[in-house]
């Protein structure tokens, strides 16, 4: 039992190989874009924040991560610098659970550069997130029929036993 048990919580628990951000490399981010000297040092500190709030794991920093990028998208930049911005909002919707936006961001980043191993990797977790996912889904319903199919067992079982001892 206590196999199935770990079985069934690898499942839960997933792995991924995206590396997490803690809240003292967030707070040194913010403490160089205050620092910055002229607007370059402050875009690409402004781009090192958003890096480290997608991956934190912490959900209001991810979002926070996720509209300091969609918001950054608006502005002209090199297909490198938009690449790089698409890929790290994919990782963000990646971390909020959204894997379809993911998959879209992560398309449009290999239109840009079709061999990037980060974003072919971080698309390789979303596929198995989905399909791991949609195993989950399935099972979870098809135990709720076995349960309804349980129950409605029992009640007719428990009517018909009703039902025949009245007649004795």
């Amino acid at each position: 039992m206590d196999a199935f048990m770990d079985s069934v919580g690898s499942i839960f628990r997933g792995g991924d190989v995206l590396p997490w951000c803690d809240r003292d490399i967030i707070a040194g981010c913010e403490g160089e874009i205050a620092e910055a000297a002229n607007e370059e040092q402050k875009n690409e500190s402004l781009m090192r924040l958003s890096w480290a709030l997608v991956h934190s794991r912490q959900p209001e920093d991810v979002n926070r991560g996720i509209g300091m990028l969609q918001a950054s998208l608006d502005r002209p930049s090199s297909p490198l610098q938009t690449r790089e911005k698409l890929y790290l909002l994919a990782v963000g919707h990646y971390r909020t659970g959204d894997y379809t936006r993911s998959r879209q961001l992560l398309e449009r980043c290999l239109e840009i550069q079709p061999d990037w191993r980060q974003a072919l990797t971080l698309q390789r977790l979303v596929e198995e997130k989905t399909r791991r996912d949609g195993m989950i889904g399935m099972a979870i319903i098809t135990g709720a029929f076995g349960l309804v199919g349980l129950v409605a067992g029992g009640i007719i079982a428990a009517a018909s036993s009703s039902s025949s001892s009245r007649k004795k």
